[in-house]
């Protein structure tokens, strides 16, 4: 998992909760970072729009921290189709 990926989830989490970044850590769970339930779709809606990716609701209800979460988004965009528009 590259590390500028868990930076933008980390950025996202802080800026949804709106608590400091140095707060939020990859290995941070959900309780101690008291997001609940109402958070969570807030931080899943900002991800959505951060990496352009549908994160299936069901998916979201097992995940409990933060490491889950990259490895969620991570799955995700390795799933994407790589989009034609863009040329290497």
């Amino acid at each position: 998992m590259s590390d500028d990926l868990i930076q933008r989830v980390l950025k996202v989490i802080a800026t949804s909760k709106r608590i400091p970044l140095e707060t939020v850590a990859i290995d941070s769970d959900f309780q101690q970072l008291t997001i609940d339930s109402m958070d969570a779709v807030e931080i899943l809606f900002a991800l959505e729009n951060e990496f352009d990716v549908s994160i299936p609701d069901d998916a979201v209800r097992a995940v409990r921290n933060v490491r889950q979460m990259c490895e969620g988004v991570e799955k995700l965009l390795a799933a994407k189709p790589a989009d034609p528009a863009v040329k290497l």
